[in-house]
């Protein structure tokens, strides 16, 4: 074990200190540490980043322990305070993961895993890969998800004409610091043999193949024969996924499933505070669609009144701050812009945090999960994705008054946000374009009852929930009355929600930017340094890293 001094917590525990050496122990109450000092003082100690497991506070206060895992999963960390010594932290480690020990090499240029892909299929080392098909002709797709091998084999199974007459290698990687895109970017180089004949991308840096440095590799899906300016708007495609997928005016990716973010909202709270529960009207308190958060802090104010806190943490507007924005970080290649939409995060955020407008959670933490249970928590932010995978296993039950479910509602929120999904990307120099844009036409622009969106919305792909897709033709089409929801139809809505949210402000910068952004916004507004300080570290970060 290992002790080393720690911050001084405060002027006032000093002076409790003080007196108690005085003789005077019990006049003045030491106070225990928050979780967040105990996480940053293991971080420094280790000098890497740590998430929080488990806490265990004597009911005296005497002494506190926190258990903390690396994001890496290679140690464990038990941090003890005692109020006997307040002013020192003891460290535990735990080995969980002897971390690997890499040599870094020099590689002059890519070189191809294979040389011919009749012979060999396209399988790299430390991939997934999926062969599907038995025809003669290669399609190489690569992939980041088990999602695209199961729409191919999805549709060879209606279309078995395809399977006969290709084969579809699918390389998998994660997106794991970069894994993928490290892949992705040697073969797209390295052109022939080892290049991708389709590819996918995310979101956190779609833009980088689609309009930034790698948008070179990507074709016109017009070039493949596919009549995009016919198809899309009879498809009335979401425009933040065309947005993200043009090119100086062309369409090179489309997606399938849409990440519009709605409100989701207690249907029990917003009864008791506002004399309804109905989305249109709560969307109107709330400011739905005005484009900014105005009547969303009075509802806030109004909420406090009756003891509710309308979002969990701070963060859970983020997302909509960050994806909202009309103008990218970067602006011609060297001028670093804080768009008023991203900088509402700042404002807005330090509003809810100092008024006391939330439970002080940060997300993917266990309190923030845990207010998505029976919790006085009014509301959280997320396309229907977040609803089905995240809010739902965490709501404690799946059925009408177990914890909070049923107890939701969505509606439109203040601004149009997305969050998360994939683009679809063919090779310019790929020489199976007729294959290639069947397969990509019937996933993104397929509005018919066998096409993919369809199915994927309908629950038809194995997924395990109804989602929202692209095309607003199909999400009118069908109608789901969530009982998570407490019957409510989650497709009228997530279609607004949809047709709300933007993309011309995405661009390949916005990982980096938008961490260093976050991170100094946050510092801000929980009171660790002041307004010009956050902006001016977050500029230095940008003008000395990035651009």
């Amino acid at each position: 074990m290992k002790k080393i001094l720690a911050v001084i917590l405060s002027l006032t525990m000093l002076l409790g200190l003080a007196s108690c050496n005085a003789g005077n122990a019990d006049s003045e109450e030491i106070e225990v540490p928050s979780r967040r000092e105990a996480r940053r003082a293991a971080e420094r100690e280790y000098d890497m980043e740590f998430v929080f497991d488990d806490e265990d506070i004597s009911s005296s206060g005497s002494k506190a322990e926190w258990v903390f895992i690396s994001e890496d999963g290679t140690l464990e960390v038990t941090v003890t305070w005692r109020a006997k010594d307040p002013d020192e932290f003891d460290f535990d480690e735990k080995v969980l993961i002897e971390p690997t020990v890499t040599t870094e090499t020099t590689v002059e240029e890519p070189t191809p895993a294979y040389s011919d892909p009749y012979d060999d299929p396209p399988y790299y080392e430390d991939g997934i890969y999926t062969e599907i098909g038995s025809g003669s002709e290669i399609i190489n797709l690569w992939t980041y998800s088990t999602d695209l091998p199961a729409i191919v084999s999805k549709y060879i199974e209606y279309h078995p004409e395809f399977g006969e007459k290709y084969t579809v290698y699918c390389t998998q990687y994660e997106t794991y610091e970069g894994e993928y895109q490290i892949q992705l970017d040697q073969a797209l180089i390295a052109g022939g043999d080892r290049a991708p004949d389709i590819y996918v991308v995310e979101s956190d840096f779609a833009a980088k193949y689609t309009r930034g440095d790698m948008s070179v590799f990507a074709a016109r899906y017009k070039d493949l024969g596919i009549d995009v300016d016919l198809m899309v708007p009879d498809a009335e495609i979401a425009q933040y996924i065309v947005d993200v997928g043009t090119r100086d005016g062309d369409i090179v990716a489309l997606g399938y499933q849409a990440t519009g973010g709605a409100m989701i909202y207690r249907a029990s709270i917003a009864e008791e505070v506002f004399g309804t529960s109905d989305p249109d009207e709560i969307s109107a308190i709330v400011g739905g669609g005005s484009g900014n958060w105005d009547k969303f802090l009075e509802a806030a104010e109004t909420l406090k009144g009756y003891g509710y806190p309308i979002v969990s943490g701070v963060q859970d507007i983020w997302q909509a701050c960050e994806t909202s924005n009309t103008e990218p970080w970067v602006i011609d290649g060297y001028d670093v812009y804080l768009a008023p939409e991203r900088e509402a995060y700042l404002d807005v955020g330090k509003i809810l945090y100092d008024e006391g407008y939330t439970n002080g959670t940060s997300s993917w933490y266990a309190e923030w999960y845990a207010d998505m249970g029976d919790s006085n928590c009014f509301c959280f932010f997320g396309p229907a994705w977040f609803l089905n995978y995240v809010m739902i296993g965490n709501c404690g039950g799946y059925g009408y008054g177990e914890g909070s479910f049923g107890d939701w509602r969505i509606c439109v929120p203040p601004v149009g946000f997305f969050w998360g999904s994939a683009w679809i990307l063919a090779n310019k120099d790929t020489d199976m374009a007729e294959g290639v844009a069947e397969l990509i036409e019937w996933i993104t622009l397929d509005t018919s009852d066998t096409g993919l969106q369809y199915l994927w919305a309908n629950d038809m792909m194995g997924m395990g929930a109804y989602d929202s897709v692209a095309s607003g033709v199909v999400m009118d089409k069908i109608y789901y009355d969530s009982p998570f929801l407490g019957g409510q139809d989650m497709f009228g809505t997530y279609r607004a929600c949809n047709d709300l949210a933007t993309g011309v402000g995405v661009s390949q910068y916005d990982s980096v930017a938008n961490s260093y952004f976050q991170a100094e916004a946050e510092n801000y507004i929980y009171g660790e340094t002041d307004r010009n300080g956050a902006l001016q570290s977050f500029y230095d970060n940008m003008y000395e890293n990035v651009v």
